[in-house]
């Protein structure tokens, strides 16, 4: 008899459910996948009558009653509060219309409209980076094109938002609010690099679920990289560095030595320590730096390492209680060699420190030792300036004398007094053998207009020697009586005169002509006085 009711029950029923949702009494809950549910049978408190529960599809379904001679359509569905339906492990398919049907004094119908939701499930974000670190992170290189995408599984279709946040910074929201899956950055640059999270939320149960990922912005270093030689502190060994900055992250570096690229040694540090034996004068070491997102045949740069070269003179002089100083330089040495000053005969292979008596300066590759307050016992000898680097050491004697110091004063003098004789001595010269000169000087002195007349005169001790020789010449000089111009008498010595007048020497040779005249006429009255009779 049941069997034969339920039809027109069901028919019944469904009459009810048209009317009840025109009335818009459909009441709603929302469930998860794989969760359990409880749907309600109205908003009616105290005793509750004989409940039954229906799914409404193209015609209803039974699925559960409060009247226990009926069992439930599945295991999963049961009675809870005497009245709502409890259904367990929910799954999509039980989404749709349900029906409680009470009857107590009187017969009432409640729906219900039960929702599914599902996700957001296994979220997926996808970033096309130029490569991976081996603990994940990603990284790409900067001017490159990045695309992004996110997907999950979820019923309905999530809200998906993407946030940045750079480092040290707060989190903020991609671009204007976006909620889209994928997009597109194509041109990283460095204020690019940071977290980026995708957000799904599922609007319908609210479940909300985001994967945040580490991007990373690479670039080589703009410039070449650059390497040195020197020595190891506290270690009497060659250090190589090579540096190659304003990249990220640091390069790696490889040291070889040239020609053949035998490896010596490589790291992320740059720095190779080689002992001596290693080493030897015009030795070149390569470095080559290669960056993740650098040239693929990376880049260089070679170190030639050198044995230094010394100059200096060979001897030097200092005078008791006096100062001198040595002077050293270095040349050619690479890596910079380390100088030392030694006595060879007194204290030898024993460093000079600086103290009162020695003051020892370096600038650069030059190095100075001055000694103070020279003493012959103590300071002189051989020095020995030596200059070190890993590669080799060089070695130059200089020799010091001390010596008494010299009468200055005296030298000056004697000096001066030479300078003055000479001086003398020329003038001497210069009156003696070119009067003519001398009376241009002195005629520069007074001026064209003077009428100053100069006169040479033989000295007295020429007059006495003519004198002497008077008598023995004087028949000679009778004969060249007749030959000669005639000679001045004044005081019984004879005279030859020569006169400037006025410095012109065209008076001066009308001077010297009339004399002669007048020595003419002279001579002419003493032949007419011969041939006179007596």
């Amino acid at each position: 008899m049941a069997a034969g009711i339920q039809p027109r029950v069901l028919v019944y029923l469904g009459a009810l459910l048209a009317r009840w949702v025109a009335a818009g009494l459909e009441a709603a809950v929302i469930g998860e996948v794989h969760e359990n549910i409880t749907l309600p049978c109205g908003d009616i408190s105290g005793p509750r009558g004989l409940v039954t529960w229906y799914r409404n599809d193209s015609e209803p379904v039974f699925l559960l009653s409060s009247n226990s001679s009926l069992p439930p359509a599945e295991p999963r569905f049961s009675l809870a509060n005497a009245s709502s339906l409890h259904i367990e492990a929910l799954s999509l398919q039980d989404e749709g219309n349900y029906t409680c049907r009470e009857v107590l004094n009187e017969t009432q119908w409640f729906q219900v409209w039960l929702q599914v939701a599902s996700g957001p499930y296994q979220l997926e974000v996808n970033i096309s980076t130029t490569g991976s670190l081996p603990n994940g992170t990603l990284y790409a290189a900067q001017g490159s094109q990045v695309d992004f995408s996110c997907r999950s599984n979820s019923r309905p279709s999530p809200m998906v938002e993407w946030w940045f946040q750079a480092p040290h910074s707060r989190n903020e929201p991609f671009g204007n609010n976006l909620t889209v899956s994928c997009f597109t950055l194509l041109l990283m640059s460095r204020n690019l690099q940071g977290n980026y999270t995708c957000s799904a939320m599922n609007m319908l149960s609210g479940r909300h679920r985001k994967v945040t990922t580490e991007l990373l912005v690479y670039y080589p270093p703009p410039s070449a990289p650059q390497c040195w030689a020197e020595m190891s502190p506290g270690l009497f060994k060659l250090q190589l560095t090579c540096r190659w900055d304003g990249g990220y992250p640091d390069p790696d570096f490889l040291w070889t030595e040239e020609p053949g690229s035998v490896v010596v040694g490589s790291s992320k540090l740059g720095v190779e320590m080689l002992n001596q034996s290693q080493l030897s004068d015009g030795k070149k070491f390569k470095c080559l730096g290669s960056h993740v997102v650098g040239p693929e045949s990376g880049a260089s740069c070679v170190v030639q390492i050198r044995s230094p070269s010394l100059l200096s003179e060979p001897m030097k002089t200092c005078f008791i209680g006096g100062n001198v100083t040595l002077t050293c330089k270095v040349s050619g040495a690479y890596p910079s060699a380390k100088i030392l000053w030694l006595r060879n005969l007194t204290q030898p292979e024993v460093v000079i420190q600086p103290n009162s008596h020695y003051l020892i300066t370096q600038n650069g590759q030059r190095s100075t030792l001055t000694i103070r307050n020279c003493s012959r016992d103590l300071d002189e000898g051989y020095y020995v300036c030596r200059a070190e680097n890993p590669v080799g050491v060089r070695e130059v004697d200089i020799w010091l004398s001390v010596k008494e110091p010299l009468n200055i004063g005296g030298i000056v003098g004697t000096i001066v007094s030479l300078l003055l004789l000479g001086l003398a001595i020329i003038s001497g010269l210069m009156l003696y053998y070119s009067p003519v000169f001398c009376w241009k000087v002195g005629n520069t002195f007074r001026g064209q207009d003077m009428n100053d007349v100069m006169v040479l005169v033989d000295s007295e001790e020429e007059e006495v020697e003519e004198e002497e020789d008077a008598a023995g010449v004087e028949e000679e000089d009778a004969n060249e009586r007749e030959e000669l111009p005639k000679e001045i008498h004044k005081h019984g010595h004879i005279h030859r005169v020569t006169a400037l007048v006025n410095g012109d020497v065209d008076r001066m040779g009308n001077g010297l002509q009339a004399l002669q005249d007048d020595s003419s006429e002279q001579q002419s009255d003493i032949v007419q006085e011969q041939d006179r009779p007596v």
